[in-house]
């Protein structure tokens, strides 16, 4: 009954609906004219895919497999790439708050910290106006759980992928380390390597916040559309755009 529930909501929300609707607009025009209704069949077709969890798995999937984790850290320093922020949400000893994926990533840090008790860079500014700035949160939240104040380093003015690479390099060539520890999530890491690259630092790449499971297995829900299938999608989308727009 569950599963029904779920399958009744996906084409009451969107994108369901629009798939739905796109669909019935196409059948209409077949009767009337059949080249408009087949170029409409098919829009609505790639969208159908792309807001599957079946598709989205898989393009994310191919990312998050790129790189393994290592099970030795090899570096003098554990760099750490933001991944979105809120401005003036309440957190327990200030304000603003790490996104799923940065909150991950910054977690991953900490115990890669305790384990080594190598220092920490924290790359990511304030994006947009209405966001907080990812170093400055990331810094409060990593002095709350326990990291000293000497062993925290922020690059808190970086808006993309290029400036976290890029900013980070100065940073780190002017405090004296050259082999940073690359956390970020798995998706994240091929288009960042490839920026740390350009940035002239080869880093050992240290994957975290994974959005696939593995091995993946298919059921019906990974063909109903949702929202999060479309999102899924879009993400692995931008970063197969920016890798080969950083090759490029």
């Amino acid at each position: 009954m569950i599963y029904l529930i779920k399958l009744i909501y996906s084409f009451i929300l969107p994108p369901g609906i629009f798939i739905l609707l796109l669909a019935g607009i196409s059948l209409w025009l077949w009767k009337r004219e059949r080249k408009p209704a087949l170029l409409l069949l098919g829009v609505t077709l790639v969208i159908y895919l792309s807001a599957t969890s079946w598709v989205g798995s898989m393009l994310i999937g191919n990312l998050e497999r790129k790189y393994p984790q290592p099970s030795v850290l090899k570096g003098d320093i554990i760099v750490v790439l933001g991944g979105g922020a809120t401005s003036g949400t309440p957190d327990f000893d200030g304000e603003g708050n790490l996104s799923g994926s940065a909150a991950n990533r910054l977690l991953t840090a900490v115990r890669l910290y305790r384990s080594s008790g190598l220092p920490i860079l924290i790359s990511g500014g304030k994006v947009f106006s209405d966001t907080g700035n990812e170093a400055e949160i990331s810094r409060r939240q990593l002095q709350a759980l326990g990291i000293p104040k000497k062993d925290i380093f922020i690059e808190n003015q970086s808006l993309n992928t290029e400036q976290n690479a890029r900013l980070s390099a100065e940073q780190l060539k002017n405090q004296g380390f050259s082999e940073p520890i690359l956390v970020t999530s798995g998706f994240h890491l091929p288009r960042a390597i490839i920026e740390f690259k350009h940035a002239g630092l080869i880093v050992q790449p240290y994957p975290t916040d994974y959005w696939t499971s593995k091995p993946e297995k298919l059921y019906v829900s990974k063909f109903i559309p949702s929202s999060s299938g479309l999102s899924l999608t879009a993400t692995a989308l931008k970063e197969y755009l920016g890798i080969l727009a950083a090759k490029f």
